[in-house]
């Protein structure tokens, strides 16, 4: 075999090798956050979108595994962006089929990661791609980015602490492009008027933010099914 064709046949072979690392990994922080099959979380929420004003808000989180998430308000209406009921990873985690793609390493947040990309097979999910910041070491994503066709693009950052053995944060920051957010139908806020810029040009490439600061969990205690209608 001639050199160039030994280097490249090499080059195939270890990319075959970091793919196959790459899905191993994923597979086993999969594990790791399918042990909770359900809980029910106190919080508070803070909202940071350039056209809303929303105070700081007491919510309840109610997740049942693969992909229900409820989050109440104890004082009326949330504002949740379009897609954020992903904010506990269930957009990747109950996929079946996908392409695990090495990236490379990065800091985040102070702390080395492993980033991989997510590639979904089915032609029919609303996933297009994520990537995951992953700390190897405690199996837990630090960071996703997530493009979709439906909601955009969006990033979350989450902080471990006290539950990080069960795959979940004390904190979660939500940061998406406002141009891309819908209002739900029946919903509203009061908009900050402060200004007299057109709504278009308000919400062009402009980021919100969607804070979640957790203060308990109830873990794998059972949710009633009439929590999510």
């Amino acid at each position: 075999m001639k050199k160039s064709g030994l280097i490249i046949f090499c080059m195939v072979l270890l990319y075959g090798v970091k793919a196959q690392d790459a899905g191993a990994l994923v597979e086993k922080i999969k594990g790791k956050y399918n042990a909770v099959k359900d809980y029910e979380a106190n919080a508070k929420m803070k909202t940071n979108v350039v056209f809303i004003k929303a105070p700081v808000a007491n919510i309840k989180v109610y997740y049942k595994n693969p992909d229900q998430l409820k989050i109440r308000n104890e004082s009326g209406i949330s504002f949740i962006p379009r897609g954020s009921v992903n904010v506990n990873m269930g957009n990747i985690f109950t996929m079946s089929h996908y392409a695990a793609i090495d990236a490379g390493t990065e800091m985040v947040n102070g702390r080395n990661t492993r980033v991989i990309k997510i590639l979904p097979d089915d032609e029919q999910s609303d996933v297009v791609l994520s990537t995951l910041y992953i700390d190897e070491a405690q199996l837990l994503v630090l960071r996703s980015k997530t493009t979709t066709k439906e909601n955009g693009t969006y990033e979350l950052d989450m902080f471990y602490g006290r539950y990080a053995n069960y795959g979940l944060p004390d904190k979660v920051r939500f940061t998406f492009n406002t141009r891309d957010y819908k209002l739900p139908k029946g919903v509203t806020f009061d908009y900050d008027n402060g200004s007299a810029e057109k709504e278009s040009e308000k919400t062009k490439d402009k980021k919100g933010t969607v804070e979640i600061s957790y203060s308990s969990y109830s873990i794998n205690k059972g949710i009633p099914e009439g929590i999510f209608n």
